[in-house]
């Protein structure tokens, strides 16, 4: 119970001291007043007195205050460290022997960062001795350290002055010169970022958007006036999609476009003959409906999505058609969407793509697709965006596009030479001349990957292969034909900048340099590089999804840890190390968009839909017909065993943070042991992969 605090006694003492004063007034009610002093809310409190009791009762309770508080923070640490000790703890017990992940050739950054870590125990505990003999030189550099024999106390004395000095004479100076080297490689980058957001809002102040005739199809000179639609090709390209081959096929055959003017390509690479018979069965379905689709299997699967797509244009009957639009097996375009893209061709010769935006289904769905969202929404409403208006040129996305055939087969078509083969192309039909659109308003719904796995796979095909493609195209670039600024661009913007330099100084500056200079605080870096400015650019790219602020500090830490992943992949690439040109098929969960869910609602509703489509059909193909589907049912989809991983990389540089972090605790480094700490338990969590998708 707090202590009473009543100074009614104090009040009540001398009461009778004070001057009487006598008001009038003209029309009083009352005529005289009587104050017998002053009034004792104002009077001065004499503050000699009762001191020591009183101020006594008063400390005591503030003190029980700040200690309640101090339990309470206790309290909540300890919950929150117990509950990742039960995490971690359930992670190493239930963790299959195929569980950790598989280095392989990529190896050699795995065993750098282990003996990082082994140095930087052996530093600790060296720090450590040091301090708690009261040799406190690297908290105080200007203490004198001693030179001369009488002021050393032992041989661990001895041995403590020499690390200091070569400490300082020999460690800390590279260390600076590479520490200023990636913060002038950072600061570029973030003048780059900031440039980026500055041509968006232009964009979105001026409103600038590509646009087309109302009609851009009518042809007036045809008798009866009608419409000239040009011929489409649509390729859906997949290699085992077993969970999203239905939706993505159902939602392409169902695009607003004359059928007679359209042909959709189901390009199968799939090895699993169970996955193989229920898309042909998908397609034999819309094939009854009218919709002209026509399904490909390869039998010699070399080059993967570019070896598929370059079988495919290979067909006699592709001649007759003038585009062609590419959706992946996860994609779900709107029917409107032919319509929306291809009048942008008309008139336009120069044009080879029209690139839609990409959004995503299960965006909600955990902590890591809501970062992947934040980074992809960046990717489209401000890199792409700015990239086609002012420049006429980006990266094809690989899916949701569509080309003018004349401007691949310029380009020399699909090659298998990189794992970025939709990047390969644009870079080549750029050095031609062609012009690029992205249309930001046309949405095509998506899925981004719901486990670590999955993600880890795409980032490093997706920063291994533009590596690739820099050393393929590099003399292809200097020797091409176009303006001397559009090949700056290309080599020192699009590929050095943006592929390049970005992943080394993150996991360089942020993973490497920073916990080492906490057993080198010669050169430690100031509280800008590692707070301020990471926070401001985490601040730009949270611009495009606003929803996404409350995750500003979850993508900064998470940010950081990918970039082991990016900058791995980024050397591999470079230099064709590991798994370079290792290709694996991201994993999809098969969501359901709001339109699926409709269909299935129609379908349950209309149970006699199928007996009337299968009046006009005769008795082979009705035969077929229900051999595929009796065959669907047999090969219904078995379950599939899922574990979490665990990643050794991140597990070791998780260690290294977290030591450097208790390191700086002897230095007093609050903003750098904040960071350090938070930074390592966030590679703790993602090495575990305690991120994403749980699988049971």
């Amino acid at each position: 119970m707090a202590p009473r605090l009543d100074f009614s006694d104090w009040w009540a003492k001398d009461t009778r001291k004070g001057t009487p004063v006598v008001v009038k007034m003209e029309n009083p009610n009352y005529s005289v007043v009587e104050i017998q002093g002053p009034d004792s809310a104002f009077r001065p409190v004499d503050k000699t007195r009762g001191r020591g009791k009183k101020n006594a009762k008063q400390v005591t309770w503030v003190l029980l205050l700040k200690a309640h508080r101090a339990v309470g923070c206790l309290t909540w640490f300890a919950t929150v460290f117990w509950s990742l000790l039960g995490a971690i703890k359930k992670r190493l017990s239930f963790t299959h022997p195929l569980g950790s992940e598989r280095l392989g050739r990529d190896r050699w950054l795995f065993t750098a960062i282990k003996l990082f870590l082994a140095l930087s125990l052996l530093i600790l505990g060296f720090e450590t001795v040091a301090y708690f003999r009261g040799w406190h030189y690297f908290e105080k550099p200007s203490l004198h350290i001693p030179t001369s024999t009488l002021e050393i106390q032992s041989l661990l004395h001895l041995v403590y002055v020499g690390w200091l000095s070569l400490r300082a004479d020999y460690i800390a100076p590279p260390i600076k010169a590479l520490s200023k080297f990636c913060i002038v490689l950072f600061l570029i980058q973030s003048v780059d970022r900031l440039i980026l957001c500055l041509g968006c809002f232009w964009i979105k102040y001026k409103k600038i958007k590509p646009r087309f005739d109302e009609e851009p199809f009518r042809n007036d000179d045809a008798e009866g006036a009608g419409y000239a639609y040009p011929m489409v090709l649509v390729q859906i390209p997949m290699c085992n999609e077993r969970e999203v081959y239905e939706q993505s096929i159902s939602a392409v055959c169902q695009l607003d476009w004359p059928k007679d003017r359209i042909l959709v390509q189901v390009l199968d690479d799939s090895n699993d003959e169970s996955i193989q018979l229920l898309i042909k069965g998908e397609v034999a379905k819309w094939s009854q409906k009218g919709v002209n689709i026509i399904y490909r299997h390869r039998l010699v699967r070399t080059g993967y999505k570019a070896g598929n797509l370059k079988s495919a244009m290979s067909c006699d009957y592709v001649e007759a058609y003038e585009f062609v639009a590419i959706f992946d097996a996860d994609f779900q375009p709107n029917p409107d969407f032919l319509k929306l893209t291809v009048p942008h061709f008309k008139d336009n010769p120069e044009l080879g793509l029209v690139q839609a935006r990409w959004t995503f289904v299960n965006k909600d769905e955990n902590l890591l697709t809501r970062l992947q969202n934040i980074n992809l929404c960046f990717h489209f409403e401000v890199e792409q965006q700015v990239s086609g208006v002012f420049l006429n040129f980006f990266g094809f996305n690989g899916t949701a596009g569509v080309w003018r055939i004349k401007a691949l087969e310029e380009s020399g078509g699909w090659l298998e030479r990189t794992t970025v083969e939709d990047m390969d192309i644009a870079v080549r039909a750029h050095l031609h001349g062609w012009k690029f659109i992205y249309l930001n308003d046309v949405k095509v719904l998506c899925e981004v990957p719901e486990s670590y796995e999955a993600y880890k796979k795409q980032q490093h095909r997706w920063h291994s292969g533009p590596m690739q493609l820099f050393r393929l195209c590099l003399g292809a670039i200097l020797t091409s034909k176009i303006a001397i600024w559009k090949k700056a661009n290309l080599i020192l913007l699009f590929f050095l900048l943006r592929k390049l330099i970005l992943p080394f100084y993150s996991f360089t500056l942020f993973c490497i340099i920073l916990p080492l200079t906490m057993f080198v605080p010669e050169a430690e870096l100031p509280v800008w590089v590692i707070c301020y400015i990471p926070v401001f650019m985490s601040f730009l790219n949270l611009l495009p999804s606003p929803k996404s602020f409350p995750f500003i500090v979850p993508y900064l830490l998470f940010e950081n840890t990918m970039s082991v992943t990016k900058f791995n992949a980024m050397v591999s690439g470079l230099f064709q190390l590991g798994s370079s040109y290792e290709w694996i098929v991201t994993k999809k969960a098969g969501r359901s968009s709001e339109s699926d869910l409709l269909s299935i609602t129609e379908k349950e509703t209309t149970p006699n839909k199928k007996s009337q489509l299968l009046r006009g059909v005769s008795d082979s193909e009705l035969l077929e017909m229900n051999q595929l589907e009796e065959q669907k049912q047999a090969v219904a989809k078995k379950p599939v065993k899922k574990i979490n991983k665990i990643y050794h990389k991140e597990l070791a540089l998780a260690f290294l943070l977290l030591t450097a972090a208790v390191r700086s605790l002897l230095a007093a480094q609050g903003v750098h042991f904040y960071f350090l700490m938070f930074q390592g338990v966030t590679f703790l969590l993602v090495g575990l992969d305690l991120i994403g998708e749980q699988m049971s």
